[in-house]
């Protein structure tokens, strides 16, 4: 008899134990941190070209354990960082998000705008106008602030980047915090948008003078040089020379490219901005305890480094892929950290990027590909010399973003059809080298597209914000100043293909390459989490993500 009251005794304790475990190590109602992690100029085909070369713990790690959205698109142009992280965060485009470019022209005032201009902010942590910065140019919410609304702001929304537009339209109009760099103190700064005064912690974290350290030795290659075999030799023409080299070769002499290349603002440019960055959303999660509160925290973090090196280098360079070698590393080490601060099962993570990347073109053209550059000042003179002659007056008062805004004011006292004028200087550009189309913002406001260039000229249209006539190149055509390095910006699958990996809460290891938008971001987080969509939310939740 007592025998068997033990043998019961202990299936009880086991069976007890068991369940104590298991509901230790059960996926919560809702994770206990998110982590989006944007990569700025990442192209989809990196994942496949570098495998190879990525340890097991990074990239490959998200593709191995997560989720892989392999066919996913941004719905709308220009693909340039500004609205490509507002459309990730907010589900929306810049047709509802208002962020139409990095900078653009307003009618209101006559002058430029940036994206992240406040000047109701000061800087905090600095005196320079890097730190007059805020969302309040971004007309709708982000995943980030829905969170926080929810949470009757329990929730802790925290943005960080090396670029201050990165790191703040994340993080959204409502967040705790967003830090973004600045070389002129040579660490990380915010606004009074947020805060009065830097948290001991990053005052703490930014006299280790970090950005001095990675930048007080060469770039070395990681591997040796004949193991780049992705890439193509190291001497090229088709890469930037800086002003302290005489060729774009390893290894790079950091400290003297600070002496004439920027200071400490030359980290942007090497893959220890990444490394920085990575340190820094370390430190972040450590003292803010993120994951711990009780509630759903957010971490948007971008690796802003890869766009400053391709602009310069291009996506066939050895300096790229060593920078994805490199940023592969980060990533693992952020990975593990998470899993180590809440564990994999109560953190979702999610990464992709802001944009990709073409070709360089010179490198196309010599290849016999068509491609192409524009040079916008020429056009820009070529358009007005044609609208004088045409109407009197040259009307033209701005041309960015392949976007040309007309004076309105003098259209009105010419007494000038405002229709009649667009239509008449788009049948002028249509014919020019390297032009696909031409529309106006009468069409565009008058008539519906569907698909095509045509479709995503229109969902980054925005009818307060955008120009009077807008352009689109041909393929392998960019809007850039130099033969070397690419830019990005078009409506083809080069710029707008990006990779898409979910990874721990609730996902599920597998792949898709059904049609996915990068607008279908924040409603999939926003369904999973169980509140309100972004106000402008366009997107659609993925369904075999939902289910």
């Amino acid at each position: 008899m007592r025998y068997t009251a033990f043998i019961i005794a202990c299936a009880l304790s086991f069976q007890l134990a068991a369940q104590t475990t298991a509901k230790q190590n059960a996926p919560q109602t809702k994770p206990k941190l998110v982590v989006g992690i944007v990569v700025d100029q990442m192209r989809y085909d990196y994942i496949y070209r570098f495998w190879n070369k990525f340890g097991n713990d990074g990239f490959k790690r998200l593709v191995n354990e997560g989720f892989f959205c392999r066919n996913t698109n941004y719905n709308y142009v220009p693909t340039y960082t500004g609205p490509g992280h507002a459309s990730v965060y907010t589900g929306t485009t810049p047709m509802v998000h208002g962020i139409i470019a990095n900078d653009w022209y307003d009618r209101s005032t006559g002058k430029n705008i940036y994206c992240a201009e406040d000047k109701n902010s000061t800087g905090v942590g600095t005196a320079a106008n890097e730190g007059k910065r805020s969302p309040v140019n971004m007309l709708t919410t982000t995943i980030g602030d829905e969170l926080r609304i929810s949470s009757n702001m329990k929730s802790k929304v925290i943005g960080i980047a090396l670029k201050d537009r990165s790191a703040i339209l994340p993080a959204g109009h409502i967040a705790n915090a967003a830090y973004w760099y600045d070389g002129s103190v040579g660490g990380f700064i915010s606004s009074t948008y947020y805060m009065n005064e830097l948290p001991q912690w990053v005052q703490e974290f930014n006299k280790k003078e970090l950005a001095k350290k990675y930048l007080s030795q060469p770039w070395n290659l990681l591997l040796p040089l004949d193991q780049y075999t992705e890439s193509m030799p190291d001497d090229n023409k088709y890469e930037l020379v800086t002003k302290s080299e005489t060729k774009p070769v390893f290894p790079h002499n950091l400290p003297e490219m600070m002496k004439s290349s920027g200071g400490l603002n030359l980290i942007r440019s090497t893959p220890f901005g990444n490394t920085l960055t990575k340190d820094f959303a370390i430190e972040v999660m450590k003292n803010e305890n993120l994951g711990k509160s009780g509630a759903t925290d957010f971490l948007a973090i971008s690796f802003s480094s890869p766009d400053y090196i391709g602009h310069a280098y291009g996506p066939n360079s050895v300096e790229q892929e060593d920078d994805y070698i490199r940023l592969d590393k980060e990533l693992a080490e952020l990975l593990a950290f998470i899993e180590a601060q809440v564990g994999k099962n109560n953190a979702l993570v999610f990464l992709t990027a802001d944009h990709a990347a073409p070709e360089v073109p010179s490198y196309l053209k010599d290849l016999k590909v068509p491609a192409g550059y524009i040079n916008e000042w020429k056009m820009l003179d070529t358009m007005k010399r044609f609208l004088a002659n045409t109407f009197g007056d040259s009307l033209v008062v701005s041309f960015s973003n392949q976007q040309v805004v007309l004076n309105q004011q003098a259209m009105t006292s010419k007494k000038l059809n405002s229709q009649q004028v667009q239509e008449a200087l788009a049948d002028f550009i249509l014919p020019m080298q390297g032009v696909a189309e031409v529309l106006t913002a009468y069409t565009l406001n008058n008539t519906s597209f569907t698909e095509g260039a045509r479709y995503l000229m229109q969902k980054g249209f925005n009818a307060k914000r955008s120009g009077d006539v807008l352009i689109n190149y041909q393929p392998g055509w960019v809007e850039y100043s130099m033969p070397v390095g690419t830019a990005h910006g078009s409506p083809y699958s080069y710029d707008t293909h990006v990779p898409l990996l979910f990874f721990g809460w609730n996902i599920k290891q597998g792949s898709s390459a059904e049609q996915v938008y990068i607008t279908d971001i924040a409603a999939t987080l926003a369904m999973m989490l169980n509140i309100q969509f972004p106000n402008g939310c366009v997107g659609k939740p993925i369904s075999v993500l939902v289910k």
